[in-house]
């Protein structure tokens, strides 16, 4: 549970975005969204492998 102190006179926007910020950190979100969809472990395991690969290739490309 997050707990934003709000000060003395302080506006709410500033409040409500310094909440945001906090619940962004906290990866909530994005740990939802993954879990509504199961994905298998040799598909992820393959995601990874590419995503590796196409980094490589950007790091290769600067070099020359």
């Amino acid at each position: 549970m997050l707990i934003i102190p709000v000060k003395e006179g302080e506006n709410i926007d500033r409040a409500l975005k310094r909440f945001k910020r906090k619940f962004d950190k906290t990866g909530t979100m994005r740990q939802l969204r993954t879990r509504q969809q199961f994905t298998k472990p040799s598909v992820k395991r393959r995601a990874e492998i590419q995503k590796a690969q196409y980094i490589q290739r950007l790091r290769d490309s600067e070099e020359i």
